[in-house]
């Protein structure tokens, strides 16, 4: 099979299962619902506008790697795994086309989620959101859609090495939620290429550390990149 029918193969299976489609809406919802949590940081000394507008993605993030992890994941039950290497032989050709399926609805509705969270948080901030223009906004909008996608596939490839969705979780939700602030708080250079705390970076007004918005967002993207080639790597290596 070549590698477009591959992709056609692996979009209907994404669009088919519920539990997909689910992390997906939950990425939406999340991130743009907890826009509406902004106004409470307006009288913070330290008040960032931009970051307060999509404080949402903090936890929206969280279901973009659940996507990612589980949209792999699934192929390994019950024998997935070989019966969609029978139909594309070429694992290669596969993982791409699995890593593609993965990529483009999670890029659909981040920017959906940044376009949603941009207008909810604006709102939610009133007069505090005059300082915010609207160039920073669409940097930001943009950005968290980038993000979210790097997110999903770095999830993605992690789970393709690890061969568990499970163990895939069990090791970046926790990152994600305290190790890379424990790290923050120890060396703030180093946190700072830290695939999460680079990739926010587009979501700030100003940003003191190495990394501009989109340096940052490149540093997410090689952490990506080796991911799924490792993913890759464990793919063509290992038996299905």
């Amino acid at each position: 099979m070549e590698f477009l029918p591959a992709l056609h193969a692996e979009w209907i299976k994404i669009r088919t299962l519920r539990s997909l489609v689910g992390s997906l809406c939950t990425v939406l919802v999340v991130t743009a619902s907890l826009a509406a949590l902004a106004a409470l940081d307006a009288d913070d000394e330290a008040f960032d506008p931009l970051f307060s507008v999509f404080f949402g993605l903090t936890f929206g993030q969280l279901a973009a790697i659940v996507f990612g992890a589980t949209a792999v994941s699934s192929e390994l039950r019950q024998g997935s795994l070989r019966s969609a290497l029978t139909a594309v032989p070429r694992r290669g050709h596969w993982f791409a086309a699995k890593a593609v399926a993965i990529a483009v609805p999670s890029l659909a509705v981040g920017l959906l989620a940044g376009a949603a969270s941009l207008a909810v948080g604006r709102a939610a901030l009133g007069a505090d959101a005059r300082g915010l223009s609207w160039s920073e906004g669409l940097r930001g909008a943009v950005g968290c859609g980038l993000y979210l996608t790097l997110m999903a596939l770095f999830a993605a490839g992690l789970t393709a090495v690890l061969r568990s969705g499970v163990a895939t979780l069990g090791i970046l939700i926790p990152f994600l939620l305290i190790v890379s602030f424990v790290v923050g708080d120890i060396s703030s250079s180093v946190a700072d290429f830290l695939p999460d705390r680079a990739g926010q970076v587009v979501l700030h007004e100003t940003w003191d550390g190495a990394l501009g918005p989109w340096t940052g967002l490149a540093v997410t993207a090689l952490w990506a990149s080796a991911a799924l080639l490792a993913g890759a790597w464990s793919v063509r290596r290992r038996d299905a």
